[in-house]
């Protein structure tokens, strides 16, 4: 791979991974508008696309680092039955939001990976929760904080966040319409979006690491290549969770995604289906 699509990948990634508008919708149309990324395996593909976003998960650990380090003391509170410990409360929302995700995830990891990486499909559903995204977003918000949500909550937040394994979806963007639905206001839903986000990576990180690490394949100027890109989307996405945190404390809405994503949703249906792509 040449640099200069690296470089393209791991900002996509590290701008879009948090944003609700879809980063895996973004890498596969990087993969596919750039030859030098479509002459690569599948498997290579997805294994970039996860040093990528194993850079956005060193980003979000790094600013959400005291939920980080509460999370870490709740999993010991779990392990000594301290079940009723704040930390614990916590840790024990993110465990039950991540399992549905990483079971799903499993499952097509040992299918063809491919499945769902359509153009089409990526536009379609760039559009659809796009919209959806609008209407959870016009209803009221709760001054709830996470502290506040209950293991219902946490349950509803997992489910729906298996549908994002469908690129076009958005892990934050359908994570952050589910907690809309059920009134939490914008920052507390963007919060526990990233903070759900740092164990799916993680878990998609473990499973494409290990293919890496028994794969004779793999050469070392592949790995450097994954290294600049894990460093390249950190930088990118630290200072886009700064910047959309900032504008959802500022009672900003997710009008401006919302727009994005009908844009290019009915832009990449236009060149489809006019035969262009």
């Amino acid at each position: 791979m040449i640099l200069l699509p690296l470089i393209i990948l791991s900002i996509i990634q590290g701008v879009t991974e948090f944003l609700p508008i879809s980063s895996s919708g973004h890498l596969v149309l990087v993969h596919h508008f750039f030859d030098d990324m479509a002459s690569m395996s599948a498997i290579d593909q997805k294994r970039m696309d996860i040093a990528v976003h194993i850079g956005t998960l060193l980003a979000v650990i790094g600013y959400f680092r005291r939920d980080f380090f509460d999370l870490i003391m709740g999993g010991i509170d779990i392990l000594k039955f301290k079940f009723k410990s704040k930390n614990a409360h916590k840790a024990k929302l993110i465990i039950i939001s991540s399992i549905p995700v990483i079971i799903c995830g499993l499952v097509l990891f040992m299918m063809d990976m491919t499945v769902f990486d359509s153009l089409q499909i990526i536009a379609w559903a760039t559009l659809v929760f796009g919209v959806l995204l609008y209407i959870a977003d016009k209803r009221p918000q709760s001054e709830q904080t996470i502290a506040d949500f209950t293991i219902k909550h946490a349950f509803i937040y997992g489910i729906l966040q298996c549908i994002a394994l469908i690129p076009g979806v958005s892990r934050s963007g359908i994570t952050m319409t589910a907690g809309r639905f059920m009134n939490h206001n914008r920052t507390e839903a963007a919060r526990y979006s990233l903070l759900m986000g740092m164990v799916t990576i993680a878990a998609a990180g473990i499973l494409t690491g290990v293919s890496v690490f028994i794969d004779s394949n793999v050469t070392s100027a592949f790995l450097t290549q994954m290294g600049i890109g894990i460093f390249l989307s950190f930088i990118a996405a630290y200072v886009t969770i700064i910047v959309m945190m900032r504008w959802f404390k500022n009672n900003g809405s997710m009008t401006p995604f919302v727009i994005y994503r009908i844009f290019l949703g009915l832009g990449l249906l236009g060149l489809i289906y006019s035969g262009v792509i």
